[in-house]
């Protein structure tokens, strides 16, 4: 849970997403938000290979590594702080991730109604086998 008092979409604190790849804007953990977040990475997200997939092909390479911004690439079963936006289009365009609501921002309501986010929710799963 983040010491900021950010809440999540369920109106409690905001929990940790993953640390292991270190995600969130800030890379502190968590999708925490704030001005310089202009493309909203607050949805807490354990990716699938389809969501993966969908997102390449509307260029948002998440499999590729990009060190320079401390961005290790991922895989099915990680946990990432993903952009509102595109995982809306995922979700419109049937490949949307799993979506971990206690550690999804709530402004992520902002752009995305609770009832699509739990949909798609899920507890972390402890073996991201078939993901």
């Amino acid at each position: 849970m983040t010491e900021s008092g950010e809440l999540n979409v369920l109106g409690g604190p905001l929990g940790e997403c993953g640390t292991d790849p270190m995600t969130g804007f800030y890379r502190d953990g968590c999708c925490s938000t704030g001005p310089q977040d202009v493309g909203s990475h607050t949805i807490c997200a354990v990716v699938t290979a389809e969501f993966l997939a969908h997102q390449a092909g509307i260029g948002n390479d998440l499999s590729t590594p990009a060190p320079q911004y401390r961005f290790p690439g991922l895989v099915p079963g990680d946990r990432w702080c993903v952009t509102a936006h595109n995982w809306l289009r995922a979700h419109m365009e049937g490949a949307a991730a799993f979506v971990v609501l206690e550690s999804t921002h709530q402004r992520t309501l902002d752009i995305v109604p609770l009832e699509v986010l739990q949909q798609h929710a899920v507890d972390v799963p402890s073996h991201p086998d078939g993901l």
